[in-house]
C-alpha cells in the first residue's frame, strides 16, 4: 500500500508542463514566414501580369475617321491615317494606310496594304503586266480588288473593320478577309 500512496503523491506534485518554443523552432518559424512573405512579393505581380488581359473587358475597338463617304469610288483608293496608341508608358502615333473601295451594291470595304507573303506594302495598279490588281513589289505577290491572293501569297489581304457614321468612313482593327473564298 505504501507504494500506491507514493505514486499518488508524486502525481500530485508534478509541475504543470508548459510547452515552450525552442530557439530552433522560433528560427524555423521566423525564417519560414519571412521566406513566404518574400516569395509572395515576387509571385503576386507575376500572377497579376498573367491575369490582367483576362480581367479587361473586350470592346469593339477604337475606330479612326479616315475619309468622306462621298470620295469613295468603285476603284480602290489609298488613304493614309494616323492611329494614336500607347506603347507601354509612351504614347506614339502609327501612320497607317488602307485601300478603300465601294462594291457594286454600294458597300464600302477597306483592305490592309500589308502583303501576306512577307509583309511588304502592296499597291493598286502599279504593275503594267497585271492591270487592275494589287501587286507586291518585293516578291511579286498579286491580289484581286477584293484582296484574293492570285500568286505567291498563301492568304488573302486582311480587311479593316468599317463603320459609316455622319458621312465619314471609320476604320477599326484588321481582321482576316471573309469576302474571298
Amino acid at each position: 500500500m505504501e507504494n500506491n500512496r507514493n505514486d499518488h503523491h508524486e502525481e500530485e506534485h508534478q509541475p504543470n508542463s508548459r510547452k515552450e518554443m525552442s530557439r530552433r523552432q522560433f528560427l524555423t518559424y521566423t525564417l519560414g514566414g519571412a521566406t513566404a512573405y518574400m516569395a509572395a512579393g515576387a509571385i503576386l505581380p507575376m500572377i497579376r501580369f498573367a491575369a490582367d488581359p483576362i480581367l479587361h473587358k473586350k470592346t469593339d475597338g477604337d475606330y479612326v475617321k479616315v475619309a468622306e463617304v462621298s470620295k469613295i469610288t468603285n476603284e480602290p483608293q489609298e488613304f493614309s491615317f494616323e492611329l494614336k496608341q500607347q506603347d507601354g508608358w509612351y504614347p506614339s502615333t502609327a501612320n497607317l494606310i488602307a485601300w478603300i473601295r465601294k462594291d457594286e451594291t454600294g458597300n464600302i470595304y477597306a483592305l490592309s496594304p500589308i502583303c501576306k507573303h512577307l509583309g511588304c506594302t502592296v499597291g493598286w495598279n502599279n504593275n503594267s503586266n497585271f492591270p487592275d490588281e494589287y501587286h507586291c513589289p518585293c516578291h511579286g505577290a498579286r491580289y484581286t480588288n477584293v484582296g484574293k491572293n492570285l500568286a505567291v501569297s498563301p492568304k488573302p489581304l486582311d480587311t479593316y473593320k468599317v463603320k459609316i457614321e455622319n458621312g465619314w468612313v471609320y476604320l477599326g482593327a484588321t481582321e482576316p478577309n471573309t469576302e474571298v473564298k
